[in-house]
């Protein structure tokens, strides 16, 4: 097996579990937020966290590592920058429910019930969060294709 495919097959791989974690997550952010609700989500969490950071580190390694088309090919196409735009906001998005998920683990250490008042708030970021790893997805599918080169 190539090192193309492989490194392929991984940065798809983290879409599966990014996409499926960020779902799970949202989904026990609507659940009864007992400790092992809480559990749950962090859990849910914590695989959202491993999906980052398979596609950033699989994703730089095909980019500008030499193993695919070359920098200059993905600096220079359009679906590409919106690709990497998405994954910008999918960050900040993350800047809140990464502070409070934090603050939930050390509650859970000390043996005390974490504030899950905001909630809610994190479901909706996750939803959103989902919803632009399809559009990332979307983006992607089109550059395997040669779309958004500036010579297209």
């Amino acid at each position: 097996m190539s090192t193309r495919w492989l490194l392929a097959a991984i940065h798809l791989l983290g879409l599966g579990i990014g996409l499926g974690s960020v779902w799970a997550r949202a989904r026990a952010l609507r659940g009864q937020l007992d400790s092992a609700g809480v559990r749950q989500v962090l859990s849910a969490d914590t695989w959202w966290a491993v999906a980052a950071a398979v596609w950033i580190s699989t994703g730089l390694l095909r980019a500008f590592g030499g193993f695919e088309k070359g920098s200059s090919y993905y600096l220079n196409n359009h679906l590409f920058l919106t690709k990497m735009g998405l994954l910008v906001l999918v960050i900040v998005l993350e800047i809140g429910p990464i502070m409070e998920f934090t603050r939930w683990r050390r509650a859970l250490g000390r043996r005390s019930a974490p504030d899950t008042a905001q909630a809610g708030r994190f479901a909706w970021i996750s939803l959103i969060q989902a919803f632009l790893v399809i559009l990332m997805l979307i983006a992607a599918t089109g550059m395997a294709r040669g779309f958004g080169s500036v010579t297209t």
